[in-house]
């Protein structure tokens, strides 16, 4: 199932590993906003950078905990838990105590919207 906590917005669609799912339009989120999705039971982060727009697992490699309430600032966020970094472009695991890299998922931007395609790990 695929919920958006910013919209309310439920759709009742089961396989989103192969699919592309609408989870915001193009002009939701200004230069440097990010938002929380839960898509079929996986949480995840949207991020806008310019005019580019990334997604990433909300889950901090270190502990498990959420990224989500960490502090952005340009492409890297926080965990607010421990300090681990990740850069929101490529999941990548910037300073300790994180040592492996975040998911990433693809997007893409299409009718004024921004799609999103979960990966499997």
């Amino acid at each position: 199932m695929y919920y958006s906590r910013a919209s309310n917005f439920v759709c009742p669609q089961q396989d989103f590993m192969n699919q592309f799912i609408n989870v915001a339009s193009q002009t939701e989120l200004s230069d440097g906003a990010k938002k929380l999705i839960e898509v079929d039971d996986r949480l995840v982060i949207l991020f806008r950078l310019s005019d580019a727009y990334y997604c990433l697992d909300d889950v901090c490699t270190h502990d498990g905990g959420t990224l989500s309430d960490g502090e952005q600032i340009g492409c890297e966020i926080a965990c607010p838990r421990h300090g681990a970094r990740f850069d929101v472009r490529t999941g990548e695991a910037l300073c300790m105590p994180a040592t492996q890299n975040t998911t990433v998922h693809e997007v893409k931007l299409e009718g004024g919207y921004v799609w999103v395609r979960l990966s499997e790990s």
